[in-house]
């Protein structure tokens, strides 16, 4: 790290902080919601229903994941050394999601459109987390 950065980085430091809570609650948010009414979830969040039947325990499944992603960004903001690695595991998960979705407009079994329905709810926080990873990769010293 450089003089600048390192005479920079504590100026940043509530920022990150803010940024990584802020998306710890957007995750803790779905998460509940999933987990407490499965059902409604499913109905009001686009193109959900054209993935499949509605099967609240795999709804509750991926809202326990989604609660994991809280509990990790949630981590990352209270322990800002560790946030690189934190976030990393965060957007594992959440572009692995990305590309299950993208393999099934492949196969056809989600149609072309769903590129644009899937954007703010499935690759919107991808990009979000992607760039929290970025922004933290110098914080681990």
């Amino acid at each position: 790290m450089s003089l600048a950065q390192t005479a920079a980085a504590p100026r940043h430091i509530p920022l990150k902080r803010a940024a990584l809570g802020l998306t710890a609650l957007f995750m803790f948010g779905n998460a509940a919601y999933m987990l407490a009414d499965p059902f409604g979830w499913y109905g009001a969040v686009a193109g959900v229903p054209d993935t499949g039947p509605f099967n609240p325990h795999f709804v509750r499944d991926i809202g326990v994941a989604y609660l994991t992603l809280a509990i990790l960004s949630g981590a990352a903001a209270l322990w800002l050394r560790q946030a690189f690695l934190l976030m990393s595991a965060v957007t594992l998960y959440l572009g692995l999601h990305v590309g299950l979705h993208l393999w099934d407009i492949a196969a056809g079994r989600l149609d072309v459109d769903h590129l644009i329905v899937d954007a703010p709810g499935v690759l919107g926080p991808t990009l979000v987390a992607a760039a929290l990873v970025y922004w933290t990769r110098n914080d681990r010293a």
